[in-house]
């Protein structure tokens, strides 16, 4: 248990110290995080989009395009893959001044780490084309701005995410709404993986 808690410990000082060091790529303007915001943290997602078959206007049946997102994050530490981030869709518990929490929740991200927590909801975002660099995967899920409407530190005072104003979903790849046909209440998950490059306020 020590040897685990000391590699827990390692682990945890090697991220923070790397969140010093990530340098985001460049972007189209209509994903570009407002300046006043730098990048500190970068994680790699291996996870779905589940989508559901709704009844449609027209008495047929057809995809939402909303999807529910199921994800886990890793970085690089030890020349091995190290979780360090959870991302699903939850119910904001810490909402900002002014936002309305729906019923149906926010998409969440969760520290492995120290449970923070941050809510987002998309600003804007852009079809993949293979013209546009860091988001060429055409076909795939957008590639989106989404600034965040709720932070919570960890039960233990933990903010590796509570301080988080902006995340960028960058080099998309599946995901995308399916093209079958389908029965009411149906419902499928489509894998994607992707770069989340986290945000936070520069410090004056």
């Amino acid at each position: 248990m020590f040897a685990a808690a000391l590699v827990l410990a390692c682990a945890f000082g090697t991220v923070t110290y790397a969140a010093a060091e990530v340098t985001p790529p460049s972007v189209l303007d209509t994903i570009a995080v407002p300046a006043g915001n730098s990048g500190y943290l970068v994680g790699h997602a291996f996870g779905s989009q589940g989508y559901t078959c709704l009844p449609t206007s027209t008495g047929g049946a057809a995809w939402n395009p909303t999807a529910r997102p199921e994800a886990t994050l890793f970085t690089d530490l030890f020349g091995q893959q190290f979780q360090i981030i959870t991302h699903f869709q939850s119910v904001n518990a810490n909402p900002k001044a002014g936002v309305s929490v729906p019923q149906s929740g926010n998409a969440t991200w969760q520290s492995s780490l120290d449970s923070s927590r941050v809510w987002m909801v998309k600003v804007n975002g852009i079809d993949p084309s293979s013209e546009i660099a860091n988001c060429s995967h055409t076909g795939s899920i957008q590639c989106l701005l989404l600034q965040s409407v709720g932070n919570k530190k960890g039960p233990t005072g933990g903010n590796l995410l509570a301080n988080t104003t902006f995340i960028q979903r960058l080099n998309t790849s599946g995901g995308a709404v399916p093209t079958s046909a389908c029965t009411v209440g149906q419902t499928q998950l489509v894998g994607y993986t992707a770069g989340y490059f986290f945000f936070r306020a520069d410090k004056e």
